[in-house]
């Protein structure tokens, strides 16, 4: 079973920027990249940097504690296919952002 969750709203994550907000008991980076709205979870794989807390550009964001980028549309990270970050369901409800958590 999925749950909806309120994480922000639509003013805290401005065009073209990245967020971390919790959800539930995740961490979740939110990210708003060429004006559609992303959601990943928000803990680098490599060594549990805040995805949510890094550089974005375009639809790339990059950790900020060793530069390891991922697609923010599909998780998918840069460097090979194999990596991918667990990806969550975003939808705007009003001015309030929710994920779906599964």
């Amino acid at each position: 079973m999925s749950e909806w969750i309120r994480i922000a709203s639509v003013a805290d994550c401005p065009s073209g920027t990245c967020r971390e907000f919790v959800a539930g008991e995740r961490i979740v980076a939110l990210f708003h990249a060429d004006g559609a709205w992303h959601a990943l979870d928000g803990v680098c794989p490599h060594q549990g940097g805040p995805l949510g807390q890094g550089t974005l550009s375009g639809c790339t964001v990059t950790c900020p504690w060793h530069g390891w980028q991922f697609d923010v549309r599909s998780g998918a990270n840069l460097l090979g296919g194999r990596i991918v970050q667990p990806s969550f369901d975003v939808r705007i409800e009003g001015e309030g952002v929710l994920v779906r958590l599964v």
